[in-house]
């Protein structure tokens, strides 16, 4: 059955196309298995509940009849602003238009947050653009540049809301750069949600062609109730696409979690335990709540325009297993910096188990991707990111987190980088372990090898299961580096940093490029020598040393330029120091394209094929490099998808020729 909505109609309606409801609301309430929500342009300020579930043959499909053209918002218009003093405007709202929830008493702050909590989940905007929070009227009246924000001149216009008890008002005062807000669209943030079920399970749900924007989400860590503008709500199948998704003050879509009344922000409310404990308790708490592939993830996301969060695009810790991430535009993400703590990234996920993240275009992010513990089946293929660092024009924020492409954290693996592009200055923090990258070019540096995980126990589970097998502490190495391009294309000098969750301690971080920091990381032949294998009665406290020492690590085949350096024992590698070599990533009228010489220098180095079976088994999961259903990889197609043949060439490309095509469809 088709179900009709029209925002616009002269009535409400009954559904039917000639008597449309008017709002989304209405044919949510009716919506079963196989029937199709249509829904007509035009704004619809809801928070739209779905109540039924769909089935996997038959789901339930929200679409916008117009691509783009049916707009869920969070937000409500303000049209009655007074002058205050100088370009300061002053409106006031009745705090009954919030219901249990003010966004503007609502601070932003939880578990793995390091920043002030001094910024509130509201916001106001101008024209589509969001205002800077000040802690006073004065700053507002000052409109000083924000120092660490990477839009300088728009920081300038600043709000600042209080309350006033007795008539129940929240005040607003605003700077809007001399524009008039009563000639303008001024609007706030008043909804914490767009589009997410108030239950779990509500499976089966398909959300198609909807702008869906300016929502006062809530900090999303790990370890507690995790919302987005838009969220499948801890349920199975839901498939968004095609939608423009930007505004959330947190999260734009969240695949993450339920709420557990005994494990949300323990931290950060009780402090008694540690939150990387919690998040064990939460791991396995979680089979209990139905942690499992058959109820849990699933979900396609997929062709999005996601951008001007500032928490993270997509934020999810276990809900999301068993996904799939592709051809969506993923940027400007954290870019206001008002906000800093360990869960900022164009894409976060905790246990992104069998997960497969490919075809993104990420830039302009504070970081691209961040798969933070169990990423076991993880693969982050055929993307292309590039700017997600800090402007040098911007301040460090104090608990702001570090730059970088992708960050892989306190993992076992296996985790598989393949066929992507990555120029930003640091290609990928590797603070894990059961890392694979293959057939990429990195522009940037490595950084955390060896380090920043401490004795963090941390899971790894069932081969392509969410039940947990084991907890081991992070031993680092068990990485396969085979058939990179790696240049120099950033300044080699390390950098010096505020650590993020400790702003008194500096830390110190490496911008040369390439492999030669596992020098230290032992070969295959090396480490199993330790262990006596032919030893009839083996000691096990002989062994206890190597147990907790370092894995080896095999690199192979690749190509370092511009002073990029290898491991000490590659075997078949490239190397040129001419200094004429380049590359960057140049934008033709909306469309990207790779500006680079590489493949004239490369000329005839050619490399083996890679596999699965080159690529063994993760050290702790026992778990190959393989696809989510178990069948074998072999690494012969290229970033495009294209065939790699007999000769084969270092880098993300089948050919040289393929390298001057359109990099993002």
């Amino acid at each position: 059955m088709r179900i009709y909505v029209d925002a616009c109609a002269k009535h409400d309606g009954n559904g039917t196309k000639k008597l449309p409801f008017k709002r989304i609301n209405d044919a949510a309430v009716i919506a079963k298995p196989g029937d199709e929500v249509l829904v007509a342009p035009g704004i619809y300020r809801e928070n739209v509940n779905p109540i039924n579930a769909g089935t996997e043959e038959n789901p339930i499909v929200y679409k916008s009849e117009k691509p783009l053209g049916a707009v869920i918002t969070g937000a409500e218009p303000v049209k009655c602003w007074e002058k205050y003093k100088k370009d300061v405007w002053v409106s006031r709202v009745k705090n009954g238009i919030f219901g249990d929830y003010n966004p503007y008493t609502t601070l932003v702050y939880g578990d793995w947050y390091f920043a002030a909590p001094n910024k509130h989940t509201g916001c106001v905007w101008i024209n589509d653009e969001a205002l800077y929070e000040a802690l006073s009227i004065e700053e507002c009246l000052e409109a000083k540049v924000y120092e660490c924000s990477w839009d300088p001149e728009n920081s300038k216009r600043k709000w600042f809301a209080q309350q006033d008890e007795e008539k129940n008002e929240t005040i607003i005062y605003a700077n809007f750069g001399g524009l008039d807000p009563n000639k303008e669209n001024v609007e706030i943030t008043v909804r914490r949600e767009c589009f997410m079920p108030k239950e779990e399970g509500v499976s089966y749900i398909t959300v198609s062609g909807f702008n869906i924007n300016k929502a006062a989400t809530t900090w999303a860590p790990p370890a507690a109730y995790q919302d987005g503008m838009i969220s499948p709500h801890w349920s199975k199948g839901w498939v968004i696409d095609d939608c423009d998704i930007w505004g959330s003050k947190c999260a734009g879509i969240c695949v993450g979690r339920y709420y557990d009344p005994e494990n949300s922000n323990f931290y950060t409310t009780k402090h008694v335990k540690s939150p990387t404990q919690m998040e064990r308790d939460s791991v396995c708490r979680g089979q209990y709540y139905g942690w499992l592939k058959e109820k849990i993830g699933g979900h396609i996301i997929r062709r999005n325009n996601i951008h001007h969060c500032e928490q993270g695009g997509i934020i999810g810790r276990m809900g999301g297993v068993f996904s799939i991430i592709e051809d969506n535009h993923i940027h400007h993400i954290n870019n206001m910096m008002e906000l800093g703590g360990a869960e900022i990234a164009g894409i976060k996920m905790h246990a992104a188990i069998d997960v497969t993240m490919r075809r993104n275009h990420i830039h302009h992010c504070t970081m691209g991707i961040w798969c933070d513990w169990e990423a076991q089946g993880t693969r982050i293929t055929q993307n292309l990111l590039h700017d997600n660092q800090r402007p040098d024009f911007a301040k460090q924020l104090q608990g702001g987190m570090t730059c970088q492409d992708i960050f892989v954290e306190v993992s076992h693996g296996p985790t598989l980088i393949d066929n992507n592009i990555l120029l930003s200055d640091v290609s990928l923090r590797i603070a894990t372990q059961g890392v694979a990258m293959v057939h990429n070019l990195c522009a940037g540096a490595f950084t955390f090898v060896g380090e920043g995980t401490s004795w963090r126990y941390t899971p790894y589970h069932m081969p392509h299961r969410t039940e947990v097998m084991g907890f081991m502490t992070i031993l680092h190495g068990d990485d396969r580096i085979y058939n990179n391009i790696f240049i120099q294309k950033w300044s080699p000098e390390n950098l010096v940093l505020e650590n993020d969750s400790r702003p008194e301690l500096k830390q110190v971080e490496n911008r040369k490029v390439g492999t030669y920091c596992f020098d230290e990381y032992p070969t295959y032949d090396e480490w199993i020598k330790c262990f006596d294998m032919e030893e009839e009665y083996p000691n096990m406290g002989k062994h206890e040393q190597f147990h907790f020492s370092h894995l080896p690590v095999w690199i192979d085949g690749n190509a370092y330029l511009q002073g990029a350096r290898g491991w000490k024992n590659e075997k078949n590698s490239f190397a040129d120091d001419s200094g004429k070599v380049y590359v960057d990533v140049c934008e033709k009228d909306g469309k990207y394209f790779l500006d680079t010489n590489i493949y004239d220098v490369l000329k005839d180095f050619q490399v083996d094929m890679i596999s699965t079976d080159t690529l063994g088994r993760a050290f702790e999961p026992q778990q190959k490099y393989e696809n989510p259903d178990g069948t074998p990889i072999t690494f012969d197609c290229d970033y495009f998808g294209n065939h790699r043949s007999a000769s084969i060439i270092p880098g993300p490309f089948a050919d040289k020729d393929i390298a001057k095509e359109e990099l993002f469809r």
